[in-house]
Order: structure tokens, then C-alpha cells, then sequence
């Protein structure tokens, strides 16, 4: 039986995990809005044959002074805690056994903001990383897609709810988190991590 006490979403190939309502409404609504309010979210500029584009979201670091981080060719610089990320950590932790260092948030405005197809698989992330993710606002499908069989499947990420992505599922599996046509408010999606200072 899994540490985690949930059923393993994948069929094959590492482990997913959803606990739905891991916040109550109440909660997931304050933190949603103090979130908006207090994170110093960014839009970040990503060079892509020879020419710079908008990545389309929001985004803010958080963590421990040595969190250092490097995803899609940018150097991430961690902001101090703030007391609400701070306190979903200690939350985290508990049910997890773990010791995260940092928090990647990201902000979809609408259904026009997205998040490409990836693995999350840096080297500071060490092998078979444990991450966190937290969903407040709009509801938002997330897809994975198996690297080799190509097998994919959707999970639709609501309001307070808790995925868990462990074991070797960053190996095999990408995924993403799709424009859609349909009208979309706000989300806010945390991934707390635990990254590994390397050395240079």
C-alpha cells in the first residue's frame, strides 16, 4: 500500500496521486485570493529560434535562499516565503513526509494561458523527484502522455485539490496543461519541490 494512502492514477510506468478537496472551499478561497494579491508574478521571456516570446502565464519563485533553479534555459532566483506558502508547506510536509525547499506558482488568467508539454526531469530535481501540486480557482484539465506508448489521459484539476507525482513518472511521462476555447477564470496552480544545490 502506497505511503500516500490514495490510488495510484497511473496504469503503468510511476505513481499519480489526486486527492480531491485537500483544501475545503473556504480555505482554498482565501488562499486563492491572498495569492493574487500578494505573489510578485512575472511574465517571463523565453528565447525560441532567435526570437524572445511571452510565456503564456504567470509565474513566481519562492523558497529557501539556496533553492537556485533552471528550467526552459532561465536561471529562477527564489523570493523569500511568504506566510501563506510557508504555512501550505508545513501543511505539505505533515501528510508527506517530506521536507520541501521551494514553490514554483504559476497563473493561468484565462483559458488562453497554458503550460506546454514537459517533464519536470532538471538535474537540481535529483532522480524520481516528489512534487506537490496545488490547484485554487478555475477548474483546468491537465494531460499526460507516455513518452514511449504515447498512451495518454486527462485529469481535470478543481478547486483545493492535491496531485502528487512521484517515483518514476517523470521518466516516462510528459505533460501539459492545454489552451482551451471554452471561458476560463483564474488559476493558480503551486508545485512545491525540494531542489538539490549542485555543484558547478
Amino acid at each position: 500500500m502506497s505511503i500516500f494512502q490514495f490510488e495510484n492514477c497511473l496504469p503503468f510506468d510511476g505513481e499519480l496521486y489526486l486527492q480531491r478537496a485537500f483544501y475545503s472551499p473556504e480555505q482554498a478561497d482565501t488562499y486563492f485570493e491572498k495569492f493574487v494579491e500578494t505573489l510578485d508574478w512575472q511574465q517571463e521571456q523565453l528565447r525560441l529560434y532567435g526570437r524572445y516570446i511571452s510565456v503564456p502565464r504567470l509565474i513566481a519563485w519562492y523558497g529557501d535562499r539556496e533553492a537556485h533553479y533552471r528550467y526552459s534555459g532561465v536561471d529562477h532566483m527564489p523570493k523569500p516565503w511568504t506566510q501563506e506558502l510557508l504555512h501550505v508547506k508545513i501543511d505539505l510536509d505533515a501528510l508527506l513526509k517530506s521536507n520541501f525547499n521551494s514553490v514554483l506558482a504559476n497563473l493561468y488568467r484565462d483559458g488562453r494561458d497554458s503550460m506546454g508539454c514537459h517533464a519536470d526531469n532538471e538535474p537540481e530535481l535529483g532522480a524520481n523527484p516528489l512534487i506537490a501540486s496545488l490547484s485554487f480557482g478555475e477548474t483546468r484539465l491537465l494531460r499526460f502522455r507516455h513518452q514511449q506508448t504515447k498512451h495518454k489521459f486527462d485529469i481535470d484539476l478543481k478547486h483545493g485539490d492535491l496531485l502528487i507525482m512521484v517515483g518514476t513518472l517523470q521518466e516516462h511521462w510528459r505533460h501539459e496543461l492545454p489552451k482551451t476555447l471554452s471561458h476560463k477564470h483564474a488559476r493558480i496552480n503551486l508545485t512545491y519541490r525540494q531542489i538539490n544545490c549542485l555543484q558547478s
